[in-house]
């Protein structure tokens, strides 16, 4: 019989001995990194490990029992090779095939088919793309009461903006965030990065009370529940919702929303001190690291949402979950932000709008931390006006970091563009009739991920770095503090910045 010092001792030691990270642990979730790179990429490294969107899509609506609901800004997962209207119209099926439109049909056949087993299907999206807008997600709720579909108009609500957020939940307990759009395109002619969260209800719960409070907002009369205000923050006259955190605490409406997030007085955004951390274990099957790691459940994640009006507990905003990202990086150590747009500023609202906050951030850590951060941003067919202005000024931190001889900075941020082979050869392959020469579809060959990484954190979102994604857009991110996830999408990075499709911004000269 062992003595009670012994079994003291014993329960100690099974309470803190640290098991191999590859085991699960009883209510873990399971976690993989997800992306999509296009066709003719030879040059680019694969990170082992990493899933394929359009299989994480499928396996998602395949495997659902009961409920799937999907955020989307549009669809098209069937291409239109006939349609003269589509940027699909005149290539071949062979074309197709060898761009991989298989794997976006494979996604809405097992949309169908969950459908067929009576899942109860909710689709949620923006007013879609030209030319044929919400028709798929139409198409899929005709004549099927488990199918709900609904279109959403933020620009009713905010005056400009869109729901841009890409998730999928499936039975309250499986998660997809990232980049990809519904749309095959976005499978196989688009690289993109996104999180699948596997066995994950605490999570899934937060994620369900944000579609939900979109799903309210698309049923309700906007012109009831909004207020066109002089915003001091921001020194324009903004139309927002009647809730708002900028219009004078005295003077709001009471939120229609659920478990919504009052702050009395806000600048910008409502900064949360102590935003609500997720302590579930968080178990990577799929990427090697050591197991003298500590126990997963240490590991904190987080959700972030935007606009700021659709808050609610204490989930932080995803302005500030981008921000905290880049600030929680070590002395010495090093960021790597990746997304399609950067702007310094506003692009959709009448009054253009200045907006520092992550450039800020950026220059704060090169001058205080001495960090090295690396910033990757698309070159595309579609590049918005002012972008390499912007990116060139971020630059100029590196001027002022050397600007005196009593600086003791030893930062730098560097800057380069991503050029996918082919993306200035995009558009439909005939137009009245006339062979275009285009050798991609419309609207692909872009790097498409929104996501930043320090040496501690990462953050994987659905927002472009422009003032508009985070004040009127639809927007969702998932970051978490576990060292397995922070590897794994720094190689995803690192593949990306050390390819020959990354050319470096030349900086300004200095004076």
């Amino acid at each position: 019989m062992k003595s009670p010092c012994l079994l003291v001792f014993l329960l100690l030691l099974e309470h803190s001995a640290v098991p191999a990270i590859a085991g699960a642990w009883p209510g873990s979730c399971k976690t993989w990194l997800v992306q999509s790179i296009p066709t003719d990429m030879p040059l680019l490294t694969r990170v082992p490990g990493v899933l394929s969107s359009g299989e994480v899509l499928r396996w998602m609506a395949g495997n659902a029992t009961r409920r799937l609901d999907v955020i989307a800004q549009y669809w098209q997962f069937l291409a239109q090779p006939e349609n003269p209207k589509s940027g699909d119209y005149g290539f071949s099926e062979a074309d197709l095939d060898e761009f991989g439109a298989n794997e976006g049909r494979a996604v809405y056949k097992a949309l169908e088919d969950a459908a067929e087993r009576m899942v109860d299907i909710r689709l949620l999206q923006h007013s879609g793309v030209f030319p044929d807008f919400t028709q798929e997600p139409s198409d899929l709720a005709s004549g099927k009461p488990n199918v709900h579909n609904v279109t959403l108009l933020l620009g009713d609500w905010w005056g400009s903006g869109i729901v841009h957020a890409k998730v999928w939940i499936s039975d309250s307990r499986d998660i997809y965030i990232g980049s990809a759009n519904n749309d095959w395109k976005s499978l196989t002619q688009v690289k993109e990065v996104g999180i699948y969260l596997k066995g994950c209800p605490v999570i899934a719960k937060h994620l369900e009370v944000y579609f939900d409070n979109l799903w309210t907002l698309s049923s309700l009369n906007s012109t009831e529940h909004t207020r066109t205000v002089w915003d001091k923050t921001w020194q324009a006259s903004r139309k927002v919702p009647c809730w708002s955190h900028f219009i004078p605490f005295k003077q709001r409406c009471r939120s229609p929303l659920r478990h919504y997030l009052e702050v009395p007085q806000v600048v910008g955004y409502p900064i949360i001190t102590d935003p609500d951390m997720f302590h579930v274990p968080i178990v990577m099957t799929g990427y090697n690291i050591s197991s003298s790691l500590p126990h997963p459940e240490y590991y904190a994640s987080y959700l972030s949402f935007a606009p700021p009006e659709l808050l609610f507990d204490r989930i932080q905003a995803d302005e500030q979950a981008w921000v905290e990202t880049i600030k929680s990086v070590r002395y010495g150590g090093s960021v790597r932000i990746s997304s399609m747009d950067w702007l310094g500023q506003s692009r959709y609202t009448k009054q253009t709008i200045y907006w520092s906050s992550l450039s800020s951030a950026i220059s704060e850590v090169i001058f205080s931390k001495n960090a090295r951060v690396n910033v990757l941003i698309a070159y595309w067919a579609h590049n918005l006006e002012g972008t390499d202005q912007h990116l060139k000024s971020l630059l100029y931190s590196n001027i002022l970091c050397k600007s005196s001889k009593y600086n003791k900075c030893h930062g730098k941020v560097s800057v380069k563009y991503y050029r996918v082979p082919g993306f200035n050869k995009t558009g439909a392959a005939l137009i009245n009739g006339t062979a275009t020469g285009n050798t991609y579809p419309a609207f692909t060959r872009v790097n498409h991920g929104k996501y930043a990484v320090s040496d501690v954190r990462a953050h994987v979102g659905t927002s472009n770095l422009v003032w508009d994604y985070f004040y009127t857009t639809a927007g969702v991110g998932f970051g978490t503090y576990h060292p397995g996830v922070v590897a794994q999408l720094q190689d995803i990075f690192d593949a990306d910045w050390n390819s020959p499709y990354a050319v470096p911004v030349e900086p300004i000269a200095a004076a």
